[in-house]
């Protein structure tokens, strides 16, 4: 490895390839990381981290409404946009320099500038400076797609979010996702008036049917307006607002307009095809299960990839990473029974086949769900009811397990490792029921 100035060469400091970069550095390796704008990527700087502070903060204005029935008293309540949203970058900050300093202290070397591959194994860096690594490891991640139509320039996407000026009196999201849907719900109980489009006729497709309608539901109770089979036709600027075209429907006057319509690997402009490395068509990098490019020593992880866009996937796969080309411990990522959640109000979570899914492959399934409500919700003389399903196959065994409801994603977690542990739902039956909780449910369930 002497030949080279590093054994590996990381670009983009985001959640993947931290993991990679420190792990690697941890087993001996020569590492350096390339990141052209901040240390800790979407995720710690402009995704899931600040957007969960701002849901933090969004959920105080229904329990602040709530808490008069449980005996508190506050008059003069009144929210400050500017305080939030200063506090959470000043977070930000506070998280760029923790994983700052995790880089450093493992040994590896970090440069603030773009990289670029030019030959299989050379990379040019923005200054002009060209290294050489053994191994190279593209962790690039993705952006908002943001889509093509008249006047798309006048719209904001989630990165611009975290830095408005002020709360929109109006906003419409464009997407059905759950960028779209988290975002919406945090404006609306920010006081904005919300209004989604998307081109389909559901939200959040890969979720189970029962929590997405459920979802619908109560967010229309709530106050947020939703626009089907609606495509962009064009955005103009009328004084201070902005009038939006779009095809099936009325146009709609709003103050801002956010595209939340997925998201785009980042490959362009690291020449990728200066090493050969292969392309899918929507412009991600194609790895086989160990993150391996069709080039032996180019590995890539995470969003850059399309395969599963989470962070926890990025991490794994940067860890798998390390310990298969530095750990001697070749690793690959299971990306099947992954939990994820949507931050929404209320949240939803799942793990595992939906009920369509298991039936679809399964055939004959079992459905076994509570549908309550929880206790907070009743003393507080609020209606939403939380929903729990477990999809069983024939021999009862767990093969999804779908939530929607407060502090849903926070017991999926423990609920997820059941599933992918194979359990039944008899192992369910046979666990004492933590009471009062809204998690005993899911051992009640019938």
């Amino acid at each position: 490895m002497a030949e080279y100035d590093y054994d590996l060469f990381t670009i983009g400091a985001g959640s993947g390839g931290v993991r990679a970069s420190r792990v690697s550095a941890a087993m001996g390796a020569r590492v350096a990381i390339a990141e052209e704008y901040r240390v800790g990527g979407t995720c710690v700087i402009r995704g899931c981290v600040p957007k969960k502070m701002l849901i933090y903060g969004a959920h105080f204005a229904e329990d602040l409404e709530d808490c008069a029935n449980f005996g508190w008293h506050i008059e003069g309540k009144r929210f400050d946009w500017k305080v939030l949203r200063d506090n959470v970058l000043k977070d930000v900050d506070r998280l760029e320099g923790a994983y700052t300093d995790t880089l450093e202290n493992n040994g590896c070397t970090i440069l603030h500038e773009r990289a670029e591959l030019v030959g299989p194994h050379e990379i040019r860096l923005a200054s002009g400076t060209t290294v050489t690594a053994k191994h190279i490891l593209i962790a690039t991640g993705a952006r908002p797609h943001v889509p093509g139509c008249e006047g798309h320039e006048l719209g904001i996407t989630s990165n611009e979010a975290f830095h408005l000026d002020a709360i929109p009196e109006r906003i419409l999201i464009a997407g059905g996702g759950y960028i779209a849907n988290e975002f919406a719900g945090i404006f609306n109980e920010f006081g904005s008036k919300v209004t989604i489009m998307t081109r389909s006729d559901q939200l959040l497709r890969s979720y189970d049917e029962g929590l997405r309608e459920r979802l619908l539901h109560i967010s229309m109770l709530k106050g947020i307006d939703f626009r089907f089979h609606a495509e962009f036709e064009a955005i103009e600027k009328k004084g201070r607002s902005l009038k939006v075209s779009m095809a099936n429907h009325e146009p709609i006057e709003v103050d801002c307009v956010m595209f939340a319509t997925g998201r785009v690997p980042n490959t362009e402009g690291l020449g990728l095809d200066q090493a050969g490395v292969e392309l899918g068509e929507n412009g991600a990098i194609k790895v086989d299960r160990f993150s391996r490019t069709n080039i032996d020593h180019i590995y890539a992880v995470g969003d850059v990839t399309d395969r599963v866009q989470l962070t926890p996937v990025a991490i794994r796969e940067g860890q798998a990473f390390a310990e298969t080309v530095f750990g001697g411990k070749p690793h690959a990522v299971d990306h099947s029974c992954i939990p994820s959640a949507v931050f929404s109000h209320p949240p939803l979570c799942g793990v595992g086949l939906t009920e369509k899914q298991a039936r679809q492959k399964l055939g004959p399934v079992k459905v076994y769900q509570s549908d309550f409500r929880p206790m907070k919700n009743v003393l507080a003389g609020r209606e939403e009811r939380a929903l729990y399903k477990m999809i069983c196959d024939e021999a009862d065994k767990i093969v999804g397990i779908h939530m929607i409801g407060p502090d849903a994603p926070e017991i999926m977690q423990a609920a997820a490792v059941a599933v992918k542990a194979g359990l039944h739902k008899a192992d369910f039956d046979a666990t004492c029921a933590v009471h009062p909780t809204m998690a005993e449910e899911l051992v009640l369930l019938r």
